[in-house]
Order: C-alpha cells, then sequence, then structure tokens
C-alpha cells in the first residue's frame, strides 16, 4: 500500500495521548507496526473504541441507533465531523469514563476524523466496511428482533445460545480481525493464496480475544447486569456462575478449552504470517501471548472461577514477559509452536488436577509457560 500519507507531529501526538487513555496494552502493540500501518491501525482502533463508547452507553436502543446512524455518516463523511461532535457533545453519556466521553466531543474527536480523512482511499474503505458491520452488530445485539440475542435471566442480560456468543464475538471483535487482515494484505502486497489462508483463519483472532476478556471479566460484567457466556451453558451449570456461587469443574473446563481452541487457532494464523511482516507478527504475539498466560492463570485457579474471589487478570510482570517473549519468538515459526505447545500441555494438565493445580506454584511461577 504505497502512498505519501505522513502525520504532523500534533496527530502523532494525538493518536498516542489517545491510545494510551483508552488502552495502554494496545498502546503498545501500535508502535510494532511500520509506517503508516501503525497510524491506520492506531486511528481504526479509535474508531473502534467510538462504536464501543455507543454500545456501552446506558440509553435505549432508539437512542443509539440515532449515534450509530451519525457514526456511520462519520465514516463517509469524515468532513462534517465537527459538525456531528457539536451534536454529541450537548448529550448525556452515561455510564462511559471521562476519557471515553471526551472522544465524543469536538476537541477529543475531530482530530481522529481529520487524520481518518486523510488515509488513502484504499484503507480507509476497509476501515469503513469492518468498522460499519461492527456497528450494525452491535446494534443488533440490542434489537430483540435480531441476532445475536440477549434474554434476561434473574435481572441479568445474557446471550441466549452458543451460536450468540460466537456471532456477539464476531462482531465485536472478528470483525477487527477482518480489518487488520485486508490492511495487512495491502500493505505488504501478500499473494492471493496467502491473502486467502489468512482471511480464513482471522476471525479467531478476534474472537480469542474477546472470549478471554469475557471469562477475565466475568464478575466486573455481572455487577453492570450482563454475562456474555450463554444461556444454555448457564442451565448446564443450574445458573450458579450468575449469583458467582461457582460452577462445576466439567463446566469451567468447557468454558475455558473453548477459549483456548481460538487462541490455537490465532497461533496458527501467526505462523500463516510471512516472515517480512515482522512488525505485525510482533504485535499479535503481543495480542495472544497475554491470552495464554491469563487462561493458564484461570486453569490453576479454578476453584475461584465464577465465585465472589473471580479474579484472573496477569500481573505486570507477566504481561512485560510476555512482551519479550514476543520480540523474541516473531522470527521463528518453530519457537511459536513451542509456545503453544508448552501453554496447552501446561493449562490441560491444570485443568485435569483441579484443585491440586494451586500446588503448581504462585502465578510468577518460574514454570510459566515457556517459549524458546
Amino acid at each position: 500500500m504505497k502512498s505519501e500519507f505522513h502525520l504532523t507531529k500534533t496527530e502523532n501526538d494525538y493518536l498516542n495521548s489517545s491510545m494510551n487513555k483508552v488502552s495502554r496494552s494496545f498502546a503498545l502493540v501500535t508502535p510494532c507496526f511500520e509506517a503508516p500501518l501503525n497510524d491506520y491501525m492506531s486511528a481504526a482502533y479509535l474508531i473502534c473504541r467510538v462504536v464501543d463508547n455507543i454500545e456501552d452507553c446506558g440509553h435505549a436502543l432508539d437512542w443509539k441507533r440515532l449515534r450509530y446512524s451519525e457514526f456511520n455518516r462519520l465514516l463517509s463523511e469524515p468532513a462534517k465531523a465537527r459538525e456531528i461532535l457539536a451534536a454529541w457533545e450537548t448529550k448525556d453519556w452515561p455510564g462511559l469514563t471521562n476519557n471515553e466521553k471526551q472522544m465524543m466531543t469536538v476537541e477529543g474527536g475531530l482530530p481522529l476524523w481529520q487524520i481518518y480523512l486523510q488515509i488513502p482511499q484504499e484503507a480507509r474503505s476497509i476501515i469503513h466496511r469492518w468498522s460499519s458491520i461492527m456497528a450494525k452488530g452491535m446494534q443488533d445485539a440490542e434489537d430483540p428482533l435480531c441476532t445475536p440475542l440477549f434474554i434476561e435471566h434473574s435481572g441479568i442480560k445474557l446471550l441466549e445460545k452458543t451460536s450468540d456468543y460466537n456471532d456477539y464475538c464476531y462482531y465485536v471483535a472478528g470483525t477487527v480481525g477482518h480489518m487488520t487482515t485486508e490492511l495487512i494484505i495491502s500493505h505488504y502486497g501478500l499473494t492471493e493464496e496467502k491473502a486467502q489462508m489468512l482471511t480464513d483463519l482471522c476471525e479467531a483472532c478476534g474472537r480469542g480475544l474477546q472470549k478471554t476478556n469475557i471469562v477475565k471479566d466475568f464478575k466486573n460484567d455481572l455487577e453492570r447486569g450482563f454475562c456474555f457466556l450463554p444461556d444454555e451453558w448457564m442451565q448446564d451449570a443450574m445458573y450458579s456462575p450468575l449469583s458467582l456461587a461457582g460452577a462445576p469443574w466439567t463446566w469451567k473446563q468447557k468454558v475455558l478449552k473453548d477459549v483456548l481452541s481460538e487462541l490455537h487457532e490465532f497461533i496458527s494464523y501467526i505462523i500463516a504470517l510471512p516472515y517480512e511482516a515482522t512488525g505485525y507478527r510482533v504485535a499479535s504475539l503481543l495480542c495472544v501471548l497475554p491470552a495464554f498466560q491469563t487462561m493458564l492463570k484461570a486453569a490453576r485457579n479454578q476453584e475461584k472461577l465464577f465465585t465472589p474471589e473471580h479474579q484472573i487478570k496477569i500481573s505486570k510482570l507477566t504481561f512485560y514477559r510476555c512482551i519479550r517473549d514476543a520480540r523474541s519468538m516473531a522470527g521463528s515459526n518453530e519457537a511459536i509452536v513451542r509456545y503453544r505447545l508448552e501453554a496447552e500441555r501446561q493449562i490441560e494438565k491444570a485443568l485435569s488436577v483441579g484443585r491440586s493445580a494451586i500446588s503448581m506454584g504462585s502465578e510468577e511461577d518460574p514454570n510459566r509457560i515457556c517459549t524458546t
């Protein structure tokens, strides 16, 4: 993707500052990309955050429909951003943080759309297409006449079926897998065969990360009145997770293994990436390695899952080790496969021994997932 796209220092500072305000972890990922792909990815991520802000806002669906419509207008006519943002900043945005609200104002949001307007047409059309699909899926998720379908049980909104769970994860994250994949196919000029291989695998990248977050954030989501694990799974656990009363061991294993199947495919996606896509390989590993570590911690702390003590966020030390490992492994598919095999072995061992898994050591145990 050849272009004369260059941002000013002020525009670069805006992207860096905004990324750090809404996602410090992804702010570490985008610098891995070669220019101008790093700026495309940062702008695309922030645009997806605007969609998230509409979804997360505490207003009714009719109100949100208007905002989704205005968002689509922003994608099509970014030159009209000042007008739309000026209207948005007069509205109440309950449920959003101050940084998230700032993105919906002229001061905090206009630079994003001005950057988006400068992005070359090919890349901008990719961002437009997939972020609009994301917005449509989020809107449909709140519409009782559409899928994915949410239902209510004991005052908690939860997805109804396994298919709704997978559809929801596709709309909110699988679409990002498609977006980033199309951007890198264009940027690196990949062959049609390689492009098709990556396209076939890319949805699992987003779904795997989304499902990891759904397990990690289960307790916090409940406090907001949501559960993103499907009702048909909850029936198998007699709905005990919804009251943080725990769940059968086999049920917990089913939840974690479903995530692992997506992460397994994510690794297959990375292995399919050409070595010359160095920055994107590092960035992809920076996303998936913390997910594997999160699943390992969950497996080693099964007795606390779906209880008041549900807390499986990895430490900063573990995260920084993931950064080191991602950089060291990016140039070797053999090392990446070894990591996946060792991760799956340790997680399977923890799952198989249940309570005694805790005796394996602390979460920062030297026997953490090994790499090279």
